[in-house]
């Protein structure tokens, strides 16, 4: 299996200096063919492939005026076409929409493949640069990477991410299973009761947050102090994600060693953050995210990760009879069953039908949004 090791280093200033226009360069590069292929599109229909895009680099690398193409490494420049013909590949068949040209502002990245860099002796050497990178190598590599790619995030930290080879090695089987709902006052539920509560990131940096976006919206376009305020919103941004992300990797790291089954419904996220009084809550607690590393841990440690289907009533059915309610408001937190009389705490019997209706997938292969019971 492949896995990708990011780790952060801390350039040179003539590694500063190659990295900016490296960036620049890909990010050029990728406008300009981008407007080419959409005007050939619209204004004479005609489909531009990777085959035309790359002669028309090689061709801007002839001109005189775009002379300056040929100071970085011709890799990166290659690599962002083939991420364009994938955008386009993507577009074309739904699943995104159409490519976009690239900010400046936003992450920057270049892509490097094995021969625009070397590694040897556990230090790393990109192409036109004769000193390695500084990188802080948190764990070693577990073999030679296929492709590095280097990022400058919006706060202004470079990091490397290798592409390497891995044999998982899966975890010891565990007799226990567990049910999981998703929610916003506690970020996951599970069929025991358990309760992990919710951090809420965004919300505890919300006053700091807003402070200085005022303070970065009275600076004046283009001036070095609105540059400065621009970096310590970034800086803001990015100390509030890593926070979340390190909590939802400790999350579903002890889920997956603890458990051999977890059952997960999923959701539409994106359609679920158009509701305007919940959209930041649902942005901050980072629900895909959360699955989305429960899924390839499972794969990593041996693991089955079940997702059910996002219409099954895990909520309004009760986990005793099977008796299914036809409305429950998002404020009716506990109900009792019309049928058996049994008292439900809502995210705890959504939890328990959760983990129900994913064995018998699990084991069965049923369908987990079955008819609902009459009522008694």
């Amino acid at each position: 299996m492949k896995r990708a090791y990011k780790y952060r280093f801390y350039p040179t200033p003539d590694q500063v200096e190659l990295l900016t226009q490296t960036f620049g360069c890909v990010r050029f590069i990728y406008n300009s063919i981008l407007r080419w292929r959409t005007d050939a599109y619209y204004k004479h229909q005609e489909k531009i492939g990777y085959v035309q895009a790359s002669a028309r680099l090689t061709a801007l690398k002839k001109e005189p005026e775009f002379a300056w193409l040929n100071d970085v490494s011709c890799v990166p420049l290659q690599q962002s076409l083939r991420h364009q013909q994938t955008a386009f590949a993507n577009f074309f068949a739904g699943r995104a929409k159409y490519p976009t040209f690239k900010s400046k502002r936003h992450k920057q990245a270049a892509e490097l493949t094995a021969s625009a860099f070397k590694y040897c002796e556990g230090k790393l050497y990109m192409a036109k640069s004769k000193a390695p990178l500084n990188v802080r190598w948190s764990c070693p590599l577990p073999s030679t990477p296929s492709t590095v790619t280097i990022t400058l995030d919006a706060a202004g930290r470079y990091f490397v991410s290798c592409l390497c080879e891995f044999e998982p090695v899966s975890l010891p089987i565990s007799p226990k299973t567990v049910g999981i709902d998703l929610g916003l006052k506690d970020l996951f539920i599970t069929d025991t009761g358990f309760k992990s509560g919710n951090p809420r990131h965004t919300a505890k940096c919300a006053a700091r947050l807003a402070l200085l976006q005022r303070r970065l919206s009275r600076k004046a376009r283009g001036s070095k102090n609105r540059a400065k305020a621009r970096l310590k919103v970034a800086r803001l941004h990015a100390k509030i994600a890593d926070c979340r992300q390190d909590a939802l990797h400790k999350a579903t790291r002890k889920l997956i060693n603890e458990n051999q089954v977890v059952c997960v419904e999923s959701l539409k996220v994106k359609n679920m953050i158009r509701n305007p009084k919940l959209s930041k809550a649902i942005a901050d607690a980072g629900w895909n995210e959360f699955v989305r590393q429960l899924q390839y841990k499972g794969d990593w440690a041996g693991r089955s990760v079940v997702t059910i289907d996002q219409f099954f009533p895990s909520s309004k059915r009760c986990n005793c009879c099977g008796f299914t309610m036809q409305k429950m408001p998002l404020d009716v937190r506990q109900w009792i069953c019309p049928a058996c009389g049994e008292t439900h705490d809502r995210d705890i019997n959504a939890a328990r039908n959760i983990k129900a209706a994913g064995l018998a997938v699990l084991a069965h292969g049923e369908p987990v949004n079955p008819e609902p019971l009459p009522a008694a």
